[in-house]
């Protein structure tokens, strides 16, 4: 019993198995045919997606592409607008053309005939002319060489009285002429040409970070300092001054040098006596090479080429001279434009003129080395150098040393004047300035006859108050004249000094 029980339980479980796998199964079977048309519903959706977004980006392409030709087609109208406007504008030209053409016929013909006019009506003349002469010899009984003598030897006779005054006469306007011609030349030569300055002076200062390196500057016992003063040539001026080292020297090519080496010495933070040589060595190279740039630079900007290297460079150590506190660079490049600008209004080579201008005060960048004022200093250096002898002459004769044999010493000596006496161009010290105003009213107050003088516009003018019962008006002409030999003789002054004599007469009466 207990077999039969246990097999029909097994028999039953194997029955529960056999429909149990067969339910699952059939729903296996039922899901992975709902995947497999879900599957197909999604491709089906995504293909018609991918063929929306293919269709509206061909229309976007599309759309592009029209809206391209379209920008295309408006800028063919415009063309089209523009070359239809060009035919039009040409159309009226040659219309136009044709007017002018037909109206300058139209002069001509009628110029032809008022010519054929005119000569028929000067045949005319000349015959009625013939007529009356010899009708007016027969009534004098004179041959024509007889009446001309008599009328000539009469003129002669009338004008011989007036040829005094008519000569006077055009000399005074020749000469208000050519002064009023003279001024705008300069005038417009000074309008044309301005130049900016630069003003140095005999010290240069150099920044240091700390007051620790004044102490590495000056070294032990003072060696270092020592070493740089052999090295440059310079004098270093180390004081109280808080962030601040002076470097002084008169040849101002050694205090720039100076001023560089100790600036380098003071950035590498290395300061012995050896590396003092090297880097002053290094900057002295620099600066020659420094020199040639800027003379270079100036001969480009002064118009003037083919120089002499050894002129070059003295032109470019020029950077470092002044005078009057002027540079004498700049001065020299403003020289060389305004005189060039002077001899090409006077019909002359403004090339010439500018290399005269130029070279006139190189003889500066060498007169401590050679004898003799820069006036000669400088006409040597450039006899030396090859050049020709309008230029080695405006350089001698530009301060009146020698009397001017070419027409560039004059205007080189005017050009070196405006650029000296434009203001200001140069300046000098308060001392200096009143003392120079001081010997100028002393030296008018001793002439007689004068009771008050002043000096006034910064000296470029003196104004002499006379006394009316001692100095007649010719006597005033005449002390104005002698006034300005007397300056011309003794003082020294830039530019020019103009001298003004005031005389007045007053009567003076009381009603009693």
């Amino acid at each position: 019993m207990d077999y039969l029980t246990c097999a029909a339980a097994g028999v039953l479980g194997l029955v529960l198995g056999f429909f149990l796998d067969r339910l699952r199964r059939g729903s296996a079977y039922q899901t992975r045919d709902e995947i497999i048309e879900q599957a197909h519903r999604d491709a089906e959706i995504h293909r018609r997606d991918e063929s929306i977004r293919i269709k509206e980006e061909m229309l976007r392409l599309r759309e592009e592409q029209e809206q391209k030709l379209e920008s295309q087609r408006e800028k063919l109208r415009e063309r089209e607008r523009e070359v239809d406007r060009r035919e039009a504008h040409l159309e009226e030209q040659q219309n136009g053309m044709a007017r002018k053409e037909q109206m300058l016929q139209a002069t001509q013909m009628k110029l032809t005939e008022r010519s054929r006019a005119m000569d028929a009506r000067q045949k005319e003349l000349d015959r009625l002319l013939r007529e009356e002469q010899e009708e007016l010899f027969k009534i004098s009984g004179l041959s024509r060489d007889e009446a001309a003598e008599r009328l000539l030897s009469r003129i002669e006779r009338e004008l011989s009285d007036e040829v005094g005054a008519l000569i006077m006469k055009y000399e005074d306007q020749v000469r208000d002429e050519c002064e009023k011609r003279a001024r705008e030349i300069i005038g417009m030569a000074v309008q044309r040409y301005a130049s900016t300055h630069v003003s140095e002076t005999t010290v240069s200062s150099v920044d240091i970070p700390s007051e620790e390196i004044k102490g590495r500057i000056i070294g032990r016992e003072g060696r270092n300092i020592r070493a740089f003063e052999k090295a440059t040539g310079v004098d270093v001026i180390v004081d109280d001054t808080p962030g601040v080292v002076i470097v002084s020297a008169f040849d101002n090519v050694r205090r720039e040098v100076g001023r560089l080496a100790l600036t380098r010495l003071i950035q590498d933070g290395r300061i012995h006596p050896s590396r003092i040589e090297e880097v002053v060595a290094e900057t002295q190279k620099e600066m020659d090479e420094h020199i040639r740039r800027l003379g270079m630079e100036a001969c480009e900007e002064a118009g003037v080429r083919g120089l002499h290297k050894k002129l070059v460079d003295l032109m470019g150590r020029l950077q470092f001279r002044t005078s009057y506190s002027q540079n004498v660079r700049q001065h020299s490049i403003e020289v060389a434009h305004l005189t060039g600008l002077l001899a090409e209004q006077l019909g002359l080579d403004g090339t010439l003129a500018r290399r005269c201008g130029f070279l006139h005060d190189l003889g500066k960048a060498a007169d401590h080395e050679m004898e003799g004022g820069h006036p000669a200093v400088g006409a040597e250096l450039l006899k030396r150098y090859g050049e020709c002898d309008e230029v080695v002459h405006a350089a001698a004769g530009h301060h009146d040393d020698i009397r001017p044999e070419y027409i560039y010493t004059v205007l080189v000596a005017a050009a070196d004047a405006i650029s000296a006496a434009r203001p200001g161009a140069r300046r000098e010290t308060l001392e200096k300035y009143v003392r120079r105003l001081e010997e100028l009213e002393a030296l008018v107050c001793g002439f007689p006859g004068v009771d008050q003088a002043y000096a006034v516009q910064a000296g470029r003018e003196v104004r002499i108050i006379v006394d009316s019962s001692q100095v007649n008006d010719r006597q005033a002409r005449k002390l104005s004249r002698d006034v300005a030999t007397a300056i011309e003789q003794t003082l020294t002054y830039p530019g020019e000094v103009r001298v003004t004599v005031l005389r007045e007469v007053r009567a003076v009466e009381y009603a009693k």
